[in-house]
């Protein structure tokens, strides 16, 4: 079973944790590209929580490319990687033909990153 807890008693809604803990396993490899989930009600029984609210999860991450739905074949990680790297990689490529479009050269671009990334 997946190593995920909902604390009931913390101000974060069950479905954002539940989101953040499944990111956080598919980010750090604990769930793999095929894997298939529990069963909505199967997981929200398990969970303590309610079945629309890991309906609700599941079908946000879907819509985001972290899971996939096979119809009645259930709920599976998707193939297609690490949806946070692959945001990240993207923002960065639309960052750095932004800015070269601004005339900025690649050195000021690293230094406006480093500078920001010292800030933040």
């Amino acid at each position: 079973m997946l190593d995920i807890v909902i604390d009931h008693d913390s101000a974060v809604p069950p479905f954002e944790q539940l989101r953040r803990q499944i990111v956080e396993l598919v980010r750090r490899g604990d769930l793999i590209s095929g894997t298939k989930l529990p069963t909505v009600r199967g997981f929200a029984e398990t969970l303590g929580i309610a079945p629309n609210t890991v309906a609700k999860t599941y079908r946000e991450l879907e819509q985001s490319g972290v899971l996939e739905t096979k119809g009645r074949g259930g709920t599976f990680v998707a193939a297609n990687g690490d949806p946070t790297r692959i945001g990240a990689q993207r923002a960065t490529s639309e960052y750095v033909a932004t800015v070269r479009a601004l005339g900025i050269t690649d050195e000021e671009v690293l230094a406006l990153v480093g500078a920001a990334l010292r800030a933040g």
